[in-house]
């Protein structure tokens, strides 16, 4: 027989499974609240990347909406131009000037920049060569600019269309 003092025998019952005092439930219960925090957790991140798409897809479909509404008024004085009956060469010449101040000024909102490469040297990143002609300017030269380039952000938007010295002619080149 056991002493009656001996702690391993007692007269109070074991904790029946399921009690606060069990270690099974306190680990399950611990486990269902990290299950819970996982799937809240889940659900916020679908969420957040839901709403970046949409986010996107908004940015995408809208990005041009500033710069179409700055052009606005290029078109608004170009119909106006084309409804009335100008008196002159001068009127109809001062309009296409309004006109272009207008569309520059759309361009510069936009960080559209005109590039002009007439005597810089040949880059071929930022220009087109249609032909190489013999000049008395160096090599490599822009001689001529059949069509202006176009940069937006400093990434071309459409390169210049060039002839370019080929350093054949009397010149150092």
């Amino acid at each position: 027989m056991n002493p009656p003092n001996d702690p391993a025998v007692s007269d109070e019952p074991a904790a029946p499974a399921g009690t606060p005092d069990d270690p099974l439930a306190k680990a399950q219960a611990e486990a269902s609240e990290y299950k819970d925090a996982w799937l809240r957790a889940k659900a916020e991140t679908e969420n957040a990347r839901r709403i970046a798409r949409e986010d996107v897809a908004k940015a995408h479909k809208f990005a041009i909406e500033k710069f179409a509404e700055d052009l606005l008024p290029v078109k608004d004085a170009l119909e106006k131009a084309l409804s009335t009956q100008p008196q002159t060469l001068a009127d109809i010449q001062a309009g296409a000037e309004l006109t272009l101040k207008a569309l520059d000024a759309a361009f510069a909102k936009a960080q559209v920049v005109e590039v002009n490469p007439a005597g810089e040297k040949f880059d071929p990143h930022r220009h087109q060569a249609m032909q190489m002609v013999p000049s008395p300017q160096p090599a490599n030269t822009v001689v001529d600019v059949y069509q202006k380039g176009y940069l937006i952000n400093d990434r071309v938007l459409r390169p210049a269309l060039v002839t370019v010295a080929s350093g054949d002619g009397s010149g150092n080149g």
